[in-house]
């Protein structure tokens, strides 16, 4: 096992049509893949059904999971492979977090205060 693990965002888009127990498994199955490629889960964000910016497979509303891991550089695009298989998966992308994402963000959360102090 590398020692060097990144942080990533892991955006999944299921059939909105999905019952509950449905629901749970791909959830259950994401995970999973995640754990083979000995990875962690940092945070889930469950964003639920969502209108999408254009139809896939003739659908117009996805149900959004986003995941925050923790995983080896070697493994996102196995995760990615691996849930494209699945049937009830729409979409899927990871994303590798970068430090630089976060200096600009606060620069501009910074930015109005700023501003308003000056007046």
């Amino acid at each position: 096992m590398s020692t060097t693990h990144a942080e990533y965002d892991l955006n999944v888009i299921l059939d909105p049509n999905l019952s509950e127990t449905q629901l749970q498994s791909e959830k259950d199955a994401v995970e999973a893949q995640i754990e083979r490629a000995e990875g962690e889960i940092l945070k889930l964000d469950e964003w639920g059904t969502q209108r999408l910016a254009y139809p896939i497979r003739k659908l117009h509303e996805g149900y959004y999971l986003i995941y925050r891991l923790r995983l080896p550089p070697s493994t996102p695009k196995v995760i990615e492979a691996s849930l494209r298989q699945r049937d009830n998966v729409m979409r899927v992308l990871v994303v590798k977090d970068r430090p630089e994402w976060h200096t600009l963000k606060k620069k501009s959360e910074a930015a109005p205060e700023a501003a308003a102090a000056a007046d």
